[in-house]
């Protein structure tokens, strides 16, 4: 049995004895997790700073920061996220227990990215914890010190049977995919992300695909230039451009192309300094296999911006790219560096249709004072996420679900959305063993009254208003009392304009049903 089976093997027994389903050993957990992030976070910051030169507050903020909230706000609300979710209920229903309650899927398995190794590999790991699961954590094995410091650090903090840490290459992943899961959660790229897909389907465990594309960012000429030049600078150039959701390259109109330039310069000199390279705030490239494949998309493109590099350091400094074509080396694929190819088009429409020929990116950015461009933008075209007039902190909004759409990925997660996104929302219906006569029309044989009452049942569904509710408390009540009399008063049943005397069992039921529940919503809006 090799070492990757071994630790599923471990969590699905570790899972099965039920431990990390209980409200209290999830917070618990949760809380271990937020103390590993404090009181590691010299380890953390360091083992960043080899993998990708990260700077120690760079680290907080982009990595541990949004962790920490991620956590706080699952302890704050995990009881109610556990809680059976009560649901509308139809007149079929009125007087059952209708609910959906989350429960667990089992054991999930968290395969990790090396742009962000700590937020998108624990960000999934908090919301398996919240849900109840189990969690194998593949940390992404090219960032090789951060690997190793979840690898011996983790387990000192939480359950080590039910989230085990496992590491190393092509293989081992491989290895863990050929084991069963409940749930593989992938970050990473959309070539690796069909391997995991095609793996998953052999056991049909559903998946969650976080990946990436093109994200475009249009400019529209009539908005604050310096100031949307000054956000698209950050999202592009943070951690060295190596980030799923940055800016991978611009569209504007040709007569503002300039000013894009000159904004966009101004701001690299006021973020990184005359010289990026000495810039502690700064990244490098992960490695050289990369350095190689981003500086070769340069090769038939103007350089207006940068352009320095050195291999020997995997440094490309911020780098813009002007009057880049469609068939440009720079639009084949994601970029994922510091370059930013700029392409000019005559405006929002045909922005929009640029867009749309390519794949669904992961996020979408429009900078305009206007908010018919901006909803146009997003009536248009399809993305994982939009944001007008700022770039990456849609990411930072735990109301918000994070995910791709189409060749960008599948699933969501954040706050809330990565509870359910690793639960299965167990729809639950409880019946009581009486008013049998409503089930007459369901029986055998059916008749043509039967139908009748069946259509109305299942189409007649209404909605009243407030008011309406209210006009007809007097209403139902008279109704209701009279129909609970049925058996002893049949010649005041008479006087009703429906002849309910005149009704079999079954239909009396009905009718009483049909009172009850809009009284139900009555008092129910009184209360």
């Amino acid at each position: 049995m090799s070492r990757e089976q071994k630790a599923v093997e471990r969590a699905r027994k570790a899972f099965l004895t039920g431990r990390s389903k209980p409200l209290e050993h999830r917070i618990r957990q949760l809380k271990n997790l937020q103390r590993f992030l404090l009181e590691r976070e010299k380890e953390i910051a360091e083992a960043i700073k080899k993998d990708l030169n990260k700077s120690e507050a760079g680290t907080q903020l982009y990595e541990t920061l949004g962790l920490e909230g991620e956590i706080v706000l699952a302890v704050k609300k995990l009881a109610e996220w556990v809680a059976p979710r009560p649901v509308e209920k139809n007149l079929l229903t009125i007087s059952d227990t209708v609910y959906i309650q989350p429960e667990p899927l089992g054991v999930v398995l968290i395969i990790g990215a090396w742009n962000y190794p700590w937020a998108v590999t624990i960000q999934p790991l908090i919301g398996a914890i919240a849900a109840g699961n189990a969690a194998v954590v593949k940390p992404s094995e090219v960032c090789v010190h951060t690997a190793k410091v979840m690898e011996d650090l983790l387990p000192a903090y939480i359950d080590k049977e039910l989230y085990p840490v496992v590491t190393g290459g092509v293989s081992e992943t491989q290895e863990l995919l050929r084991q069963r899961f409940d749930h593989v959660f992938y970050t990473g790229n959309s070539m690796v992300g069909k391997l995991v897909m095609e793996a998953a389907a052999k056991h049909l465990t559903p998946i969650t695909l976080e990946l990436g594309g093109k994200s475009p960012c249009y400019i529209d000429k009539n908005c604050d230039i310096p100031i949307a030049c000054r956000r698209v600078t950050w999202g592009k150039y943070s951690n060295c451009g190596q980030t799923c959701i940055a800016p991978d390259y611009i569209l504007c109109e040709p007569s503002i192309q300039g000013r894009v330039l000159e904004e966009i310069k101004k701001s690299i000199k006021a973020f990184y300094t005359e010289d990026p390279k000495t810039c502690p705030d700064y990244g490098r490239i992960i490695n050289q296999r990369h350095f190689k494949r981003i500086m070769a998309m340069t090769e038939d493109s103007t350089i207006a911006i940068g352009g320095d590099s050195d291999e020997s350091t995997c440094y490309i400094a911020p780098t813009v790219l002007k009057d880049v074509q469609v068939n440009s080396k720079v639009m084949q694929e994601e970029i994922f560096g510091p370059l930013l190819p700029i392409l000019t088009v005559s405006g929002v429409d045909e922005a929009i249709n640029f867009i749309n020929k390519g794949e669904k990116p992961l996020a979408l950015y429009i900078f305009s004072p206007d908010d018919k461009v901006i909803k146009k933008v997003i009536a248009e075209t399809s993305s994982g996420g939009v944001l007008a007039n700022d770039c990456l902190v849609h990411y930072s909004v735990s109301a918000l679900p994070f995910g791709g759409v189409g060749n960008s990925g599948m699933g969501s997660y954040h706050g809330k959305f990565s509870f359910d996104n690793l639960s299965h929302l167990r729809g639950c219906l409880i019946k009581q063993l009486k008013m049998e006569g409503v089930n007459d029309m369901r029986y055998p044989p059916h008749t043509a009254k039967k139908l009748f009452w069946a259509r109305f049942f299942i189409l007649k569904n209404p909605d009243l208003g407030w008011l309406g509710r209210m006009t007809l408390l007097a209403i139902i009540a008279v109704v209701a009392a009279v129909v609970l009399q049925v058996r002893g008063k049949e010649e005041t049943l008479r006087t009703l304009t429906f002849p309910v005397s005149d009704l079999p069992c079954f239909s009396r039921a009905i009718v009483l049903i049909v009172a009850l529940y809009f009284l139900s919503f009555t008092f129910t809006l009184c209360a």
